[in-house]
């Protein structure tokens, strides 16, 4: 294949962005920072690249496998390009702001995976994340949720349903186990996510360090999922493990103030629901909107430990591009045609408009085409020797 042929390709799962599109989620990106601003969250900018140990040290070590690596030519030290900016944000918190009581940060910027987490995902996802640090308190986990529900609905999402779960329920279960390896547990959390009885049995028989009261415990999270009254069935099943009893009063007191707070949303638990990043400590969430997977977050109170700050720690984080991709296509923008010229009466009359909010797009000479992007639906022309902005009439095709 010639060079020529080829040299407009780009990487699977990488694509341009093109004007309509980029706009929609430059409008998103708006919308979530106000948003978060409104709730006191300060927007943070982490570099891009990191030394490859900053990335993946400690809560990082599960990003390993989604992490791209190359080496500096300055250094010669192996930097890796972030899969995921919570990591950032909390080097961020422990070390540069080093404050000692609440602090609320969001961000919003690339990040690049070696492989796309679902089929006909992008491999490089702009993500929109919202941290607060230095509260123990289900009070943080409920405002992140509260929050990423009023982007969402803000955005235009209709019909928002959150899903809860809590990563105490099983490691409460697994607490006095004796698990034979690493692997061995990932497989274990695997079989959970998948609702795979007969892989969980399978496992749990190979383990005899697993006592037979957790292992019956672990078989009934695979019925533990649906409304609020499997938080009721988790309690009569999970009677004797204390740990569990608490992170379903914890899910129920988040449901009932969601509910409360939040407006028109749909809530749902999966109590053995483990999918997602391995830092989560205690509550996670994902919140849909017409099926798909919008948002995701919880605690992660580990994160800032291995940059020398164990602090609490809830947030969430969103891909903008799948967001736009879930919503309508946006109508084009409504503008002002105007002629090329540098009359001064011209450009000053342009300026006005400009100044006023209003999109001006000026017609070169030879390309009196409609401009693509803009819906021209109105004219700046010279009248009585004023400028002045008329309807456009426009000629049916």
């Amino acid at each position: 294949m010639s060079a020529w042929s080829s040299s407009w390709q780009l990487p699977d799962q990488i694509a341009d962005v093109l004007p309509s599109e980029a706009r929609h989620i430059e409008e998103l990106r708006r919308l979530f920072l106000d948003t978060a601003r409104s709730y006191g969250y300060e927007l943070v900018m982490p570099p891009l690249l990191e030394h490859l140990e900053s990335l993946l040290t400690g809560t990082g070590e599960a990003l390993d496998l989604q992490t791209f690596k190359l080496v500096d030519q300055l250094s010669g030290r192996t930097l890796g390009l972030r899969a995921d900016t919570t990591p950032q944000v909390a080097r961020i918190d422990a070390h540069l702001l080093n404050r000692t009581g609440v602090a609320r940060l969001c961000y919003c910027g690339p990040v690049l995976h070696t492989r796309a987490e679902r089929p006909h995902a992008t491999r490089e996802p702009l993500q929109f994340g919202a941290e607060i640090f230095g509260h123990a308190g289900l009070e943080a986990d409920l405002e992140v949720q509260l929050l990423a529900l009023e982007g969402l609905r803000a955005a235009g999402i209709g019909t928002l349903s959150v899903d809860m779960a809590d990563v105490r329920i099983v490691s409460s279960l697994l607490a006095d186990a004796r698990i034979s390896s690493p692997a061995a547990l990932a497989r274990l959390h695997a079989a959970l996510a998948d609702k795979d009885a007969s892989e969980l049995a399978s496992l749990l028989a190979a383990e005899p360090g697993i006592s037979t009261a957790s292992a019956d415990g672990l078989k009934a999270l695979l019925q533990l999922y649906g409304d609020e009254q499997v938080l009721s069935d988790a309690e009569r099943a999970l009677k004797r493990v204390p740990g569990a009893l608490q992170a379903i009063e914890g899910m129920r007191w988040l449901a009932t103030q969601v509910r409360h707070l939040g407006g028109d949303v749909k809530l749902g638990f999966d109590l053995a629901d483990l999918r997602g990043y391995a830092y989560y400590s205690g509550t996670r969430f994902a919140i849909y909107g017409d099926g798909a997977e919008l948002a995701r977050g919880g605690r992660y109170d580990e994160v800032g430990a291995v940059f020398g700050r164990r602090r609490p720690a809830a947030g969430f984080s969103l891909d903008l591009k799948e967001l736009v991709s879930n919503l309508p296509a946006r109508s084009l923008r409504a503008a002002v045609r105007a002629p090329w010229g540098v009359d001064a009466g011209l450009r000053q009359a342009i300026a006005s408009l400009r100044a006023q909010g209003e999109t001006v797009a000026c017609v070169l000479p030879g390309h009196e085409h409609e401009v693509n992007e803009f819906d021209c639906d109105r004219e700046l022309v010279q009248a009585a020797g004023l400028w002045v902005v008329q309807s456009l009439t426009k000629t049916s095709a």
